[in-house]
């Protein structure tokens, strides 16, 4: 976003010391705004681009500085999330060269399906990408998030291509990403990504399902359960296959 003066930012909260979205203690921003319609999403609050709290990135920075020493300390930094980042990639890009300035590291939580050149120049600034990888198989994909997964496999490639540090973040929905063939196969396909050092196998809660009742949506997976352990542990096991480090989070 772009006025007469500087680039701005619709931020629609901040969290001081997250611990879940990276590695050590981290400052993360939640980005107002997504193109993406995940079912499960327990953010749909930040869908709206037009809301949030405009910031510019000095404004921004003053907040993320005050944190610099839990940061350093335990190998942590600042975490762009959302909604999707991406969508706001001219701001991430100006608050990522000033935190490389204050020597704060930088991590990109995305959905991969933004692509451009300047996000091509945001990567330049990101010491970590967590991809969110929702489904492999392109119908359920489609069918999960409303858009393609074309884009966040090329996204991949290319984080590939430049040996970005990369966490793959996979969220586990009984009845709906469960499909074991389709995880086999995203397992298999992983092994081909040096660059990956982490799969990170997140379980499907419902915390976020009286945000939709607050937005007037139609939350479609009241009668979803969260996956048991059973299924989870046998999940860890096919992602261990890929050779990577795998963690689970429910």
């Amino acid at each position: 976003m772009v006025n007469n003066m500087y680039k701005t930012g619709r931020i629609h909260s901040l969290e001081s010391c997250g611990t879940v979205d990276g590695p050590g203690i981290r400052f993360v921003v939640f980005m107002q705004g997504c193109v993406l319609r995940c079912q499960y999403c327990h953010n749909p609050d930040t869908w709206d681009t037009t809301k949030g709290v405009v910031y510019t990135p000095e404004q921004l920075m003053s907040e993320i500085v005050k944190y610099k020493s839990y940061m350093g300390f335990s190998g942590g930094g600042v975490t762009f999330t959302g909604g999707e980042p991406l969508l706001q990639q001219e701001f991430i890009l100006e608050v990522s060269k000033l935190c490389k300035k204050e020597g704060i590291s930088v991590a990109l939580d995305t959905s991969g399906y933004i692509w451009n050149d300047v996000v091509k120049e945001v990567l330049k600034y990101t010491d970590i990408v967590l991809l969110d990888i929702k489904n492999y198989d392109p119908v359920v994909y489609k069918k999960v998030t409303g858009v393609s997964l074309a884009p966040t496999l090329a996204f991949l490639d290319y984080l590939k291509e430049k040996n970005i540090n990369t966490w793959v973040r996979y969220v586990l929905v009984p009845g709906m990403t469960d499909n074991i063939d389709s995880i086999k196969k995203l397992s298999d396909h992983l092994k081909e990504y040096p660059n990956i050092s982490k799969i990170e196998l997140l379980g499907f809660h419902k915390m976020g399902e009286y945000k939709w009742k607050e937005l007037g949506l139609e939350y479609r997976l009241i009668a979803t359960k969260e996956p048991g352990k059973e299924l989870l542990e046998e999940v860890k096991r096919i992602f261990e296959l890929s050779g990577k480090t795998v963690s689970t989070n429910t």
